[in-house]
């Protein structure tokens, strides 16, 4: 008896598996099908150049928004999410891989977020600076950059927002990304861990972890943390700290997972490209304003909110950078929920512009998925 129990077993799990054999062929057909017609969407739009051409942030965002509503189970929305960026990555690429900067090294923050929103299929550049990233998408050898904007525990990221005071980029989208940061390095356990190099910030918030398990080991700030992963890979003893992405481009071990002290930290970045999007049905606008007297005039934020709420539309954030004219005067930016050209949205800002010395529509964009 226990003998034919076990030939059920084995025949259930035989059946099981050719049924996984079937739908992996069914997946596979549809997988190149969708492909196919990938191809002719770029036929029908004739030849066009590049692959940025073929690229519409707002159509991927309401194909992603629209899995997530699909999504019954048992995979995770974020899961689901990441395999169909990936399938749009791929298909897009057939025509050529777009060009993404990045402010990098490689193994940063940015560059997971790079593949995050864009997926594998694209040719990742990474560039040393912000001003850089910029500068090379402004003049074409980078279709789109991702850059850093803020983090939910150190706040806004000024250089990129200085960009936007003399840069003609917009806004092509954003995207979340919880910050991990993993313990990595050569040796096998922490007893062999001499020195920590990370960035500052890495080090700082994985603080309370490191004085708890880690107490007598020194502690080194690097200009990024993937220099730090960089001599951890050189030099024995050296352990970096960093997301997962380091680790496999500079062949580390990951010795201990999420050392952060806070799991809620996040860090949002901004996709800068060259052309305002059309509507994806779930926006955000951002702006830059002015008034010819934002140094002491009594009621100037006021005035440039007034619009905003008469027309209720929701803002999100403010920020304010000195605007490079003259001493003591300052630029406004505003993030405000819904497109541009929503009828609401769009009589509101008429009536900003009018109340204005300096307006700028920075991009009207996707809000962050997943």
């Amino acid at each position: 008896m226990a003998g034919s129990g076990e030939e059920k077993k084995a025949q259930d799990l035989g059946e099981i598996r050719k049924r996984i054999n079937d739908i992996d062929v069914r997946l596979q057909t549809l997988i190149n099908e969708r492909a196919t017609i990938a191809q002719q969407v770029g036929v029908a739009k004739g030849d066009l150049g590049s692959a940025v051409d073929y690229y519409r942030p707002e159509r991927e965002a309401e194909v992603l928004r629209n899995v997530l509503g699909r999504n019954e189970g048992p995979m995770q929305d974020e899961e689901m999410l990441r395999l169909f960026r990936e399938i749009m990555s791929a298909c897009l690429a057939q025509q050529e891989p777009l060009k993404i900067g990045f402010l990098g090294p490689e193994g940063t923050f940015t560059q997971t977020a790079v593949f995050k929103h864009f997926g594998h299929s694209v040719r990742a550049l990474p560039f040393h600076s912000i001003d850089e990233v910029f500068q090379e998408v402004e003049c074409g050898a980078a279709d789109f950059g991702v850059v850093p904007i803020e983090n939910s525990t150190e706040g806004s990221v000024n250089n990129t927002l200085d960009m936007f005071l003399t840069s003609p980029l917009k806004i092509s989208g954003e995207i979340e990304l919880q910050i991990e940061q993993n313990l990595m390095g050569r040796m096998t356990g922490l007893e062999d861990i001499e020195r920590i190099c990370a960035h500052e910030q890495s080090l700082a918030q994985c603080r309370s972890w490191l004085r708890e398990y880690l107490p007598h080991v020194e502690l080194i700030g690097m200009s990024s943390n993937a220099a730090g992963a960089r001599r951890a890979r050189d030099e024995d003893g050296t352990a970096a700290i960093g997301p997962a992405v380091a680790a496999d481009v500079y062949e580390l071990k990951i010795l201990v997972n999420n050392i952060e002290d806070r799991p809620d930290n996040a860090t949002r970045f901004l996709v800068v490209g060259r052309n305002l999007l059309a509507s994806s049905g779930a926006d955000k606008t951002t702006l830059m304003v002015s008034t010819s007297d934002t140094a002491g005039g009594a009621g100037v934020l006021h005035s440039l909110l007034r619009p905003l709420a008469e027309h209720q539309i929701n803002m999100v954030r403010i920020e304010s950078r000195p605007s490079r004219r003259k001493n003591w005067d300052y630029v406004f930016f505003f993030d405000i929920e819904g497109h541009a050209e929503d009828a609401n949205v769009a009589k509101a800002l008429s009536k900003l512009e009018k109340t204005s010395s300096l307006f700028r529509i920075l991009g009207a964009y996707p809000k962050a998925i997943g």
